[in-house]
């Protein structure tokens, strides 16, 4: 009997790195639980050589409070942690122990270093955890709707933007809109079969969330970007797509969270155009052409 082939069209369900998870989940940790999250991101490598009874010490806090720590990572125990520590730690980017915070001592080498690893991780880390279920479902309804609303304050107004911009180029009759009371107006005459997209990075930006919920009243089917799934805008979305940027005191990380939006955006776009490729062609080429007469002769 020749092997069975699995089927190319089901998406597969990626397995999050433990340090991207952790990084998701954090602002919903506990004081005590989030002191032990800074001493395994400071230096992932050190703590999986660490005990249970020396992390809890390091982390001023129990080792019943490092146990539930694990366990808010979906890990059954501390052995569990040591383990998959220490296997990311061995892989390029993952560690997480490069201080990727500028300093006044850095020169322009260091700064264009930091801001590459930062970017590049983010990117890699963001593909590497995006939920194929989800987007799969995401780029479904978007090519499906009648109508797409985007929300985002701010810099992922700029994200939002450029999601609306490539939806547009491929006939998605898409809206990017980053007053709030524009988006909340736009937001009480979607109805069924529409498309609501809130984007922000820390999913608690009051106004993307009441935009995406007012959408969902009108029985819009609503999507959130964001770095954090268990985020308050995350909480008001029916498909989730999440990214992976690090965040550092001085807010490279800003930059980075930038970047992995975009990738989302990015895997989002090429999702709906490869729903009706033949249509997503003939618009970017006619787009294309519409516009050819304004780019100067080298």
């Amino acid at each position: 009997m020749p092997p069975r082939v699995a089927d190319a069209s089901v998406p597969t369900v990626p397995t999050v790195p433990l340090l991207v998870r952790l990084r998701g989940i954090r602002p919903s940790l506990s004081p005590a639980e989030d002191r032990v999250a800074e001493q395994v991101l400071a230096d992932p490598r050190a703590a999986a050589a660490l005990t249970i009874s020396e992390l809890a010490v390091a982390a001023t806090t129990s080792e019943t409070t490092v146990l539930r720590f694990c366990r808010r990572l979906g890990l059954p125990g501390y052995p569990q942690l040591r383990l998959g520590l220490a296997e990311e730690s061995a892989q390029p980017r993952a560690g997480g122990a490069t201080d990727t915070d500028i300093s006044a001592k850095d020169t322009i080498d260091d700064i264009i270093a930091k801001v590459a690893f930062v970017d590049a991780s983010a990117v890699e880390e963001t593909a590497q955890q995006l939920d194929r279920p989800s987007l799969a479902a995401a780029a479904e309804a978007v090519a499906a709707a009648k109508r797409v609303d985007i929300y985002g304050i701010g810099a992922s107004a700029i994200v939002g933007t450029d999601l609306q911009q490539k939806l547009h180029r491929i006939g998605v009759v898409a809206f990017a809109w980053n007053d709030p009371h524009i988006a909340l107006t736009s937001a009480t005459l979607l109805g069924k079969g529409d498309v609501a997209i809130g984007i922000s990075h820390s999913g608690t930006t009051s106004e993307t969330i009441e935009a995406l919920d007012a959408a969902r009243s009108r029985g819009a089917t609503t999507m959130a970007i964001t770095n954090f799934p268990v985020s308050l805008l995350a909480a008001r979305a029916d498909l989730v797509l999440t990214t992976a940027a690090r965040e550092t005191s001085l807010r490279s990380g800003a930059t980075a969270s930038r970047i992995a939006a975009l990738t989302v955006v990015d895997c989002l776009y090429i999702a709906v155009a490869q729903r009706n490729l033949p249509r997503a062609r003939k618009a970017v080429k006619e787009t294309r052409q519409a516009v050819a007469s304004h780019h100067l002769p080298q």
